[in-house]
C-alpha cells in the first residue's frame, strides 16, 4: 500500500468521522428545534385556552348583569303598574254604595286625632258621601269642597290652624315602602 493510499484512507476516515459528527449534531439541533417548537405550540395553546375561558367568564358575567338589569326593570315596571291599578281601584271605589261606610271610619279616625274639628274637606265628587257619613256619626261639621282631597277627608280645627288628613290614597302612599318590598318578593317568586 502506498503512502498516497494510506493518506487517502486516513482522509476518508476523518471525512467519515466529520460527517458522522455533523449528522449527530444536526440530529441534536433538529431534536432541540422540534422540542422548542412543540413547547411554543403548547404554550400558545394554553394561552388561547386561558383567553377563551376568560372571554367565556366575561360573557357569562355580562349576560348575568344584563339579565339582572332586565329583571329589575321588569320588576319596577310591574310594581308601578300594581300601584297604578291599586290607585285606580281605590278611586273607582268612591262611587260604590258602601263608600259612605268607608268614609264613616275615616272620619271617626280623624275625629279621634282632632276632636275639635269644625270643618271637613273633600272632593266635589265625594261630598254627598261625606254628608251621609256625618249623618251616621251625628256630627254636624261644615263640609267644604277641596278637590286636592280625594278618596277621603281632611278635618280642620278651629280657625283652620290644625288639620288631619285621612284618605285611602294617602294610606296607600304611606304603605308603599312595605308594599313595595312585598310586591318585589312576590315577583321574585314568579
Amino acid at each position: 500500500m502506498s503512502l498516497g493510499d494510506i493518506l487517502e484512507q486516513e482522509i476518508q476516515g476523518e471525512i467519515t468521522q466529520i460527517r458522522s459528527g455533523a449528522q449527530e449534531r444536526a440530529a441534536q439541533i433538529v431534536a432541540m428545534a422540534q422540542e422548542r417548537a412543540q413547547s411554543m405550540i403548547e404554550g400558545r395553546r394554553r394561552a388561547l385556552e386561558s383567553e377563551y375561558a376568560a372571554g367565556l367568564t366575561r360573557a357569562r358575567s355580562a349576560a348575568d348583569l344584563d339579565s339582572n338589569a332586565q329583571r329589575l326593570a321588569a320588576s319596577d315596571t310591574l310594581q308601578v303598574k300594581a300601584f297604578q291599578t291599586a290607585e285606580q281601584f281605590i278611586i273607582s271605589m268612591t262611587g260604590a254604595p258602601e263608600y259612605p261606610q268607608v268614609l264613616t271610619k275615616l272620619i271617626e279616625e280623624g275625629l279621634h286625632a282632632l276632636p275639635t274639628a269644625e270643618v271637613i274637606e273633600t272632593s266635589a265628587a265625594e261630598q254627598d258621601a261625606v254628608r251621609q257619613a256625618l249623618s251616621v256619626l251625628g256630627r254636624p261639621l261644615d263640609v267644604r269642597v277641596n278637590n286636592s282631597v280625594k278618596t277621603g277627608v281632611r278635618l280642620l280645627g278651629p280657625g283652620g290652624k290644625t288639620s288631619v288628613q285621612n284618605t285611602l290614597l294617602g294610606r296607600l302612599e304611606a304603605a308603599r315602602p312595605t308594599l313595595s318590598a312585598e310586591v318585589s318578593r312576590m315577583l321574585a317568586e314568579v
